[in-house]
């Protein structure tokens, strides 16, 4: 969240951020809440600070008495309080974060391409999408997945299985050596994790899965669990930045997703994931962000997919980013007409500033000793839903066979799937 300093200091600008992000909060009844808030603060200190005065020392009838009163008058700021913060806060957390000077400011069909890697194959043939050429060579169950479990769950069979292991291994391989420590975190979390990291872990617009009679919800990306991991420290960032490579399951209901692309693997409740994380100071966010870009980018190239790089549109940033960048890759699934595909997003990668550690009290210690809130950044490293959807469709034959990239050969020892 941001600070209410900031926010009192700032209510222009915050107020037209939001518009911008196409966020609806009442600032104006957020700071008057927090002019409630403070107010009645004060006022319970006054009168602590009287009490444990006149409580020294063997009070008189009449001071005891006047004490017995004050504590009342405690009692009843402490409930009006209560009923005031839950309030602020409520809408606190609603306020989304700031925005970089550079994204563009619009909605999500405002977005901005910044690079290009690759170019597409154009095939000799009419090429397939992922879901025909997966069912034809046996490689992928979704009618079995819907029988166990429902719509849009699936099973994975045979050499799809084996690659994608190799392209965890490999995304293993390639973030570790950039200085990243590899961790595989708990597919659950607490819901006050969520909502420090900024999901919503109930109602009916959320995205996440709740385990029933617990505080705890299936993770949709272990952005949740690593931000998570130091939830409540104060870290030593004196020799570098924490960075992750973390390893999880990831679980979505995808609710309000209907009309959206949803083909075979593309948007599906259950999968395996990658995800990059880093704890940084905040002057240091910027240079980590690129960092993760670039490792995605490298990535992508290493596996031969036709890709681009979006700045994503503030109106499609989410609460905690402060900037976001997409990396689309071309997918035969996309094409349309004579066109034989289009670009559709694999990965993502965020600066979330101070606005998750804030919320999370995640704080660095600086060298005079004073402390700070970090900053968080994720991104996403390999993703086994729309990464072997892309593999599939860009390396497709002319007969109907898939080829396996030459990066993953070494990991699995497969020429085809």
């Amino acid at each position: 969240m941001l600070d209410i300093k900031f926010i009192r200091e700032n209510i222009d600008l915050v107020k037209k951020n939001c518009v911008n992000r196409k966020v609806k909060v009442d600032i104006d009844k957020l700071l008057t809440l927090d002019e409630s808030r403070r107010d009645n603060l004060s006022k319970i200190e006054t009168l602590r600070a009287e009490r444990n005065q006149k409580s020294k020392g063997k009070p008189s009838d009449t001071e005891i008495a006047k004490l017995k009163q004050v504590g009342g008058e405690i009692k009843n700021l402490e409930i009006i309080l209560s009923q005031v913060e839950a309030e602020y806060f409520e809408l606190l957390k609603a306020v989304p974060n700031m925005t970089h000077p550079e994204s563009p400011v619009g909605g999500e069909e405002y977005y901005k391409v910044v690079f290009t890697g690759g170019k597409p194959k154009n095939f000799a043939f009419k090429p397939k999408d992922h879901e025909e050429l997966m069912l034809s060579n046996d490689l992928i169950d979704f009618d079995r997945g819907t029988k166990v479990a429902a719509s849009k769950f699936y099973f994975t069979k045979g050499n799809l299985v084996r690659m994608n292991q190799a392209l965890i291994n490999y995304g293993i391989d390639v973030v570790a050596k950039h200085g990243y420590e590899v961790v595989e975190t708990p597919d659950m979390a607490k819901d006050e994790i969520l909502q420090g990291i900024g999901f919503n872990p109930r109602g009916p617009e959320t995205q996440v899965y709740s385990i029933e009679n617990t505080d705890l919800s299936l993770i949709g990306t272990a952005e949740i669990t690593m931000g998570g991991y130091h939830a409540g420290e104060v870290l030593d960032l004196s020799k570098g930045p924490k960075k992750y490579v973390a390893l999880s399951h990831c679980f979505r209901t995808e609710a309000g997703a209907y009309g959206k692309v949803s083909k075979g693997l593309y948007r599906v409740h259950q999968f395996a994931k990658l995800e990059m994380f880093i704890f940084c100071k905040p002057e240091e966010s910027e240079k980590y962000h690129q960092e993760i870009l670039d490792i995605e980018k490298e990535i992508l190239k290493g596996l031969d997919l036709p890709y681009r790089v979006i700045d994503i549109p503030t109106g499609d940033l989410g609460g905690p980013a402060y900037r976001k960048f997409d990396i689309e890759a071309w997918m035969t699934m996309k094409g349309e007409g004579e066109s034989q595909g289009g670009y559709s997003e694999v990965t993502s990668c965020s600066n979330c500033t101070d606005y998750q550690a804030r919320r999370l009290n995640i704080k660095y210690r600086k060298e005079d000793g004073s402390t700070e809130f970090v900053h968080t950044l994720n991104g996403t490293a390999v993703v086994l839903s729309r990464f072997p959807l892309s593999i599939v469709e860009n390396y497709q034959q002319k007969d109907g066979s898939i080829a396996v990239p030459k990066a993953l050969k070494k990991y699995c020892g497969l020429k085809k799937l």
